[in-house]
């Protein structure tokens, strides 16, 4: 169960959230390979990578400033949003993924901050012939001391020391725009590039971890006074400040240097500001601060998954979820934060980092924007935030996202998923009662259905001519007999739907209640392996009168209402015949199509043959039989079925009959080939051994019947003792078949 991470000390407001995403935004990438970006694609080509990561941040902005207004937003940031709306299951795969992007953007941007480092580096060579050889000299020295700062004075430091170093990467901006450079190129083309150029979604995969400041404004989630105000307000603003400041630096780029310049050297912004080693000085702290925000934020991050008891571990768990007494500072976080850190500091390759930051962040994004998504269409109650997104916002934003995963590196993508998988299967295997995605799909669906049930119901035409059936069985009889669920099993299988009721005779009462919920999970347990697609449910009444005469006002699931009612009965003991035919003027007055089976020890045999018995005056329940019988063959239980057609005539006018019979499938009122049906001619009072000598061995006979018939119940009951199940039709009226 999700449990409650509240920061008694939490005092941060808006701006914290926004300069922490501002910064990481603004950040690193900026400064060095974003005039390379530009010269690689062009001005237009970089507007569109832009562009492109705003199609993914832009509407997880919005999603999480929609969920983040839904519920008290605690400790763990994005872990705890994706988490707390997915489930703990899903938001602990998705919010260890998350940790190691964080924690390996620390290491990201610490290398960057020693790229920083050139022009002093290069200045040493020239003037004292000091050589640094390797940048790592410099960047593993300040992971130290970064690690210490934060091992022993935590976060109230790196907010202090993120005011300051925000100053100085704004005043770098203020004088690379104020700058007039030196090398402009002599004509302005914004569409010229590189002669040869790099993949376009190679340079989006570069540049991707600049967009991903929004994560880093989350992670302070635990320390916000009032998350519900501060995330929105501060990302959503962080995210579009930076857009503009991206676009603006572009067009500088494009107006101040050629291509060729832009990519041959990586601190070209220092050429073109009015003092260069202000660029420099900003790359420095634009990387600190940077390094200092995810710092900050992945040790929480890993706070939260252990303090949800995500790990299979116990002791692990309350390890990683152990903060500082005085003020809860997740100190085991950052230490193995710090680990992580150093591993892919001393790798010391931006790009690999850049790519592999890319990945995981992207993942994050897309499962943010699909759980707001999602959350819209399952219209929960509880879902109720005072911010609201548009699905389609969403929706693009999770499409856009493992789209482009795919497009930047489909190895990486596909290796990602299934690294993310892996940890899902092992977190379920260790908190299998932590559910929340299948809750978020079964609402999905439910408003699916009530849409389509709606829109079918509205779009219900009378005049439509085309039938399928709606149909509804109710009995007392469930379970003795299962051959009417049978009936239903094959009817709504492909072409049809069905609705199978248990009567229980009483009075709705707190005892009935319970006795009718453990039918119904009784009748959900023995109907689960039988490829069934029979909707369950069960009915109290005094009376199986009162029962009927409910069932047939009931709605179809269809969205539109059933229009076929099956009962049934037992041949060795037909003694609820007598209600069926009672009740049968409430089903008929409401229109219905009326099926009684009456089942035998023989059941339904092999399912090797349907009989269908018709002739002249039953024409009008003839489409029906027929319909009938080839909708049950559609179920893979009679795969091997076939069905056999008799027309029965009275012996002493079977060319007279058989005239008419022509005559009807010839003007398309019988949907057969003369080729395909059997004339069987039968003598007064003998009918019924004709029907027994002919479908003895059929599975399945379908006879049709009149409404007079009932004022006869022998005439469903008796003289059928050698037949397998026989299935009795009347139809409300005649089926057209096209």
């Amino acid at each position: 169960m999700a449990k409650s991470l509240v920061n008694s000390n939490a005092k941060f407001g808006t701006w914290p959230v926004f300069l922490t995403a501002l910064s990481t935004i603004l950040g690193a990438i900026l400064f060095l390979r974003f005039g390379w970006a530009v010269g690689q694609v062009g001005f237009i080509g970089v507007i569109g990578i832009v562009v492109l990561g705003h199609m993914v941040t832009i509407p997880t902005a919005f999603a999480v400033a929609e969920i983040a207004t839904n519920q008290r937003v605690q400790g763990g940031g994005a872990y705890f949003i994706i988490s707390r709306s997915f489930g703990l299951n899903i938001g602990g795969a998705i919010g260890i993924t998350l940790y190691l992007s964080q924690a390996i953007s620390v290491a990201f941007y610490i290398i960057a901050f020693g790229e920083a480092f050139e022009p002093v580096i290069n200045w040493l060579s020239e003037q004292y012939n000091f050589y640094i050889p390797d940048r790592r000299w410099i960047s593993i020295p300040t992971m130290a001391l970064l690690s210490l700062l934060i091992l022993t004075k935590g976060a109230n430091v790196g907010m202090k020391a993120l005011y300051v170093v925000v100053g100085i990467l704004l005043t770098s901006l203020v004088m690379f725009f104020m700058g007039d450079s030196p090398i402009k190129p002599a004509i302005i083309d914004f569409d010229r590039t590189v002669p040869e150029n790099v993949n376009f979604f190679f340079v989006f995969t570069i540049i991707f971890p600049a967009f991903t400041g929004l994560a880093a404004g989350l992670g302070l989630s635990g320390d916000l006074k009032d998350p519900k105000r501060s995330i929105p307000r501060g990302t959503l603003w962080a995210t579009v400040v930076g857009m503009v400041v991206y676009i603006a630096i572009a067009y500088k780029f494009v107006i101040s240097a050629s291509p060729e310049d832009l990519v041959s050297d990586q601190l070209i912004m220092s050429k073109i500001a009015i003092w260069g080693p202000i660029i420099p000085i900003g790359l420095a702290a634009a990387s600190l601060s940077s390094a200092l925000g995810s710092i900050m934020v992945a040790p929480r991050t890993l706070q939260a998954i252990g303090f949800d008891d995500i790990f299979p571990q116990t002791s692990v768990n309350k390890w990683f979820a152990k903060g500082r007494k005085k003020d809860n500072e997740p100190m085991n976080g950052s230490l193995i934060t710090i680990i992580i850190a150093f591993v892919f500091v001393i790798i010391g390759d931006v790009n690999f980092v850049a790519q592999i930051i890319s990945m995981f962040f992207m993942v994050t994004y897309g499962a943010i924007c699909l759980i707001s998504f999602m959350e819209h269409f399952a219209a929960d109650p509880a879902y109720r935030p005072t911010f609201r997104s548009n699905w389609y916002i969403s929706a693009l934003g999770a499409l856009f996202s493992f789209w482009l995963m795919f497009k930047m590196n489909a190895p990486y993508a596909a290796v990602s998923l299934v690294i993310m998988s892996i940890i899902y299967y092992v977190i379920m295997r260790n908190n299998e009662e932590n559910q929340g995605l299948n809750k978020l799909f079964r609402g999905v669906i439910f408003q699916l259905s009530r849409q389509m049930q709606i829109m079918l119901q509205r779009a219900d035409n009378e005049k439509d001519k085309s039938w399928r059936p709606f149909g509804v069985c109710i009995s007392h009889d469930t379970f003795k007999r299962q051959s009417a669920f049978d009936i239903m099993r094959w009817i709504s299988y492909k072409y049809g739907f069905g609705t199978y009721i248990h009567f229980i005779k009483g009075y709705l009462n707190e005892e009935t209640t319970k006795e009718s919920k453990e039918i119904l999970d009784r009748l959900i347990q023995l109907s689960s392996g039988s490829k069934n697609r029979v909707y369950l449910d069960t009915i109290i009444s005094p009376s199986y009168t009162s029962a009927i005469a409910q069932v047939v006002q009931l709605s179809g699931i269809s969205g539109k209402g059933n229009n076929l009612i099956l009962f049934e009965f037992s041949r060795t003991d037909p003694s609820n015949l007598k209600e069926i035919t009672t009740n049968y003027g409430i089903v008929e007055s409401a229109g219905f199509d009326i099926c009684i089976l009456n089942t035998s020890y023989k059941s339904f045999g092999y399912k090797n043959e349907i009989h269908i018995w018709i002739s002249p005056e039953d024409y009008v329940n003839a489409n029906l039989m027929i319909l009938l019988g080839y909708i049950m063959l559609g179920h893979p239980d009679w795969k091997k079925g076939k069905i056999k057609i008799f027309a029965l005539y009275p012996k002493e006018s079977i060319v007279e009959k058989r005239k008419q019979l022509m005559e009807l499938i010839k003007a398309g009122r019988l949907p057969i080939s003369p080729s395909n049906i059997s004339m069987v001619p039968f003598e007064t009072g003998n009918r019924k051994n004709v029907i027994m000598k002919y479908s003895a061995d059929a599975d399945l006979t379908i006879i049709g019947f009149a409404t007079e018939a009932l004022k006869n119940i022998e005439e469903f009951s008796e003289g059928y003792h050698d037949l397998g199940n026989i299935l009795f039709v009347s139809s409300n009226r005649a089926k057209a078949i096209n």
